[in-house]
């Protein structure tokens, strides 16, 4: 993998100067250097000004991810480990699975129809049912 370039997959590569990876502070305990050291990376990438694809363009504009802004932009926060660069590559595999996850073709789901088979247990099992609470009433005084 070349150092100025992020894989997506064998044919989708981004260039690293698309992503802007900033360094801040990562909030919650942290220990002596919490106030100090930058060590959470903020990542953004703007969808529409970059080297994808058209059709992953769409597809990730489309997507329904917290992620990505109304601009187009996907912003992503790791701030899971101690250090910056395990954050950063952390953050950057997050925007490939993103990127990934958008360009996932779904199966269309096939419309089907209870067998009658099926229909007549569902019936008989009602009925079956409706029985037995039936029973389970007080008896008229007739």
């Amino acid at each position: 993998m070349p150092d100025d370039r992020l894989r997506i997959s064998s044919q989708i590569m981004i260039p690293l100067k698309e992503i802007e990876v900033n360094a801040i502070r990562a909030q919650g305990a942290g220990g002596q250097n919490v106030n100090k050291v930058a060590s959470a990376v903020h990542i953004r990438f703007d969808i529409r000004n970059s080297s994808l694809p058209d059709f992953c363009k769409h597809r990730l504009l489309a997507l329904n991810d917290h992620h990505i802004t109304g601009q187009g932009l996907i912003i992503i926060k790791a701030q899971q480990f101690r250090s910056q660069e395990k954050n950063r590559d952390d953050g950057l595999n997050r925007l490939r699975r993103i990127i990934l996850n958008a360009m996932v073709i779904r199966k269309k789901r096939k419309k089907t129809m209870p067998t009658q088979g099926s229909r007549i247990r569902r019936l008989d099992r009602k009925i079956r049912r409706g029985r037995i609470k039936t029973l389970r009433r007080k008896p008229d005084d007739e």
